[in-house]
């Protein structure tokens, strides 16, 4: 048994790469009985992102899909796909990023889908919503990030668009997805009522990007220009150091007040530049530039301790190698390293948020192709000589 909040839910994951991915694993991690349905060559992600001994469990995908089981089917094949529609009638949850028309093709569109199984909550992310003129167009993360606003936050900042390196978008609207999962499987269990979500990655994205840079758009009329300079102005980054760099969030009177004092400028607190909260902001540049000159003087570590004291909320800017070595996260086992019979040890990505009862209690590893295909197989009540004839039903 699982254990946590999900355990009793089955989804039958039809996603690949990131989006869906995020969103099945955070409902995995609760308990969820997750089924990733793959085609015969596999989720694209098992190559993406780095190599592995194997060729089949790339760092991203390891840290996207534990705690799921795989199952290999050619949905192009009459055998493989009455199976998978046997396996959606056992169904509290599907997930797809296929867009709507390929799911149609494949005779699992909305209705579809109903038909098979009226109990099962449907979620589809697509790129972008279906009531728009963008609604066939295919996306992909860096798409999302350009026509979301993201990589004009840089260019507003730096002079020049640029993408956020990572996923963001793909994280980030996996995280919606499973958010609206649950309220759905919520819904569900009040009210009998089982619903078809669409999560487009276009919408939540702009929206994400417009509630912090809608700026003075957000009257009608305008009252000025979009943006909000504290988090577009150049000096806001991490500030150099004697041996590296710092991040500060000084944010009240109290806060700018006390890094006034801790950099020897307590004339600061009276100059009607620095004094109130809208004095700051009004005049952003300049005081991002006097935090920056006198930050060289001393070590990452000795402002800290110095930030610490007056409590201005500070903290060292990391590395990707100084963060794999923080201590905070060691204390809370954020990294945990996992035997694989194959790979060797993975160093696997703990749960952020605690609980006594949320999360499941055991722990699966990330599968391999096709890896429990004839299990579930005989829980659909196939036996050997069915799953022999299943062209493409994967590894044992």
């Amino acid at each position: 048994m699982a254990g946590g909040a999900l355990e009793g839910i089955r989804v039958v994951d039809l996603s690949s790469v990131v989006v869906g991915p995020v969103t099945t694993m955070c409902l995995a991690d609760h308990g969820a009985d997750v089924i990733k349905v793959e085609a015969p060559a596999g989720d694209l992600l098992r190559k993406l992102g780095g190599t592995s001994r194997t060729g089949q469990l790339s760092p991203k995908f390891i840290h996207l899909n534990r705690n799921k089981r795989s199952i290999v089917l050619d949905l192009k094949q009459p055998g493989p796909m009455a199976a998978l529609r046997k396996l959606l009638a056992t169904a509290d949850v599907c997930v797809s990023n296929m867009r709507p028309k390929a799911m149609a093709r494949l005779g699992l569109g909305v209705e579809q889908l109903r038909a098979i199984n009226p109990r099962m909550i449907y979620c589809g992310l697509v790129g972008f919503g279906s009531g728009g003129r963008y609604a066939p167009k295919p996306a992909y993360d860096g798409i999302i990030q350009g026509m979301g606003g993201l990589t004009a936050i840089f260019d507003k900042a730096d002079g020049q668009p640029r993408f956020l390196p990572m996923t963001i978008a793909d994280h980030t609207v996996g995280l919606i997805a499973a958010q609206m999962i649950m309220l759905a499987l919520y819904k569900r269990a009040t009210t009998g009522v089982a619903e078809a979500i669409e999560v487009p990655m276009f919408e939540n994205m702009a929206a994400f990007v417009l509630s912090e840079h809608l700026g003075q758009l957000s009257y009608a009329p305008g009252r000025g220009e979009p943006g909000d300079m504290r988090l577009l102005d150049r000096g806001a980054r991490p500030i150099p150091t004697k041996d590296g760099h710092i991040c500060i969030s000084a944010n009240t009177d109290a806060q700018a007040f006390a890094l006034f004092r801790a950099i020897g400028r307590p004339e600061l607190c009276d100059d009607p530049r620095f004094n109130s909260i809208k004095a700051r902001y009004d005049n952003v540049s300049e005081y991002f530039q006097l935090r920056e000159a006198a930050l060289r003087e001393k070590t990452t570590a000795e402002w800290v301790a110095i930030f610490e004291a007056a409590d201005v909320p500070a903290g060292p800017s990391h590395t990707l190698e100084s963060l794999f070595a923080d201590e905070h996260l060691s204390d809370v086992g954020m990294l945990q390293a996992r035997e694989h019979p194959e790979e060797g040890t993975l160093i696997d990505i703990g749960l952020p948020n605690r609980s006594d009862g949320l999360a499941r209690t055991d722990y699966r590893l990330p599968p391999s192709p096709g890896e429990h295909t004839r299990e579930i197989l005989a829980e659909l009540g196939y036996d050997e000589g069915d799953m022999g004839e299943l062209a493409g039903a994967g590894p044992s």
